[in-house]
């Protein structure tokens, strides 16, 4: 089962470290890690979507929450928050292709930030299935590069 953990930490040097080697040591596998800091640059938050069990989650979250540098920790069931990624997509595009490449971004609200005469870079936000039908669709023109930030999460 696919789960989303948010866990607010203080900003110190090892806490990344010790955070993802509870998810590993406990027999999670990570689909996508973010961290970063808060409005309060002491403390940073790490949200990890994780493919595993409920009882080995419910485990998993007591034990984060007696880690030293943790100051909470929240699992957002299905629902329960907003969750939302942003993606860079480097596709080919020449003069015949780029337009119908820019109706498709159209479509999906997404944004160009970027025309050269062999590629157009556009950037995306949304979540896991709005972001995989894009894909899906522009794939066809040829993806030369992509950069993921994976899930961020916010309780609603």
């Amino acid at each position: 089962m696919r789960h989303t953990i948010s866990v607010l930490v203080e900003n110190k040097f090892g806490v990344l470290a010790r955070v993802a080697g509870m998810f590993s040591g406990r027999g999670f596998n990570i689909d996508s890690l973010n961290v970063a800091p808060t409005h309060d640059a002491s403390l940073s938050r790490i949200t990890a979507v994780l493919k595993g069990d409920d009882s080995a989650l419910d485990l998993c979250i007591k034990q984060l929450r007696k880690l030293v540098n943790v100051v909470d920790v929240a699992d957002f069931t299905e629902g329960q928050a907003v969750s939302r990624e942003l993606v860079l997509i480097k596709v080919k595009a020449d003069s015949r292709t780029r337009s119908e490449i820019m109706q498709i971004s159209d479509i999906f609200r997404t944004k160009i930030v970027n025309v050269s005469h062999e590629s157009v870079i556009i950037e995306m936000t949304g979540d896991d299935d709005k972001v995989s039908a894009f894909l899906k669709l522009i794939e066809p023109f040829g993806i030369i590069e992509l950069a993921r930030t994976g899930a961020l999460a916010q309780m609603r």
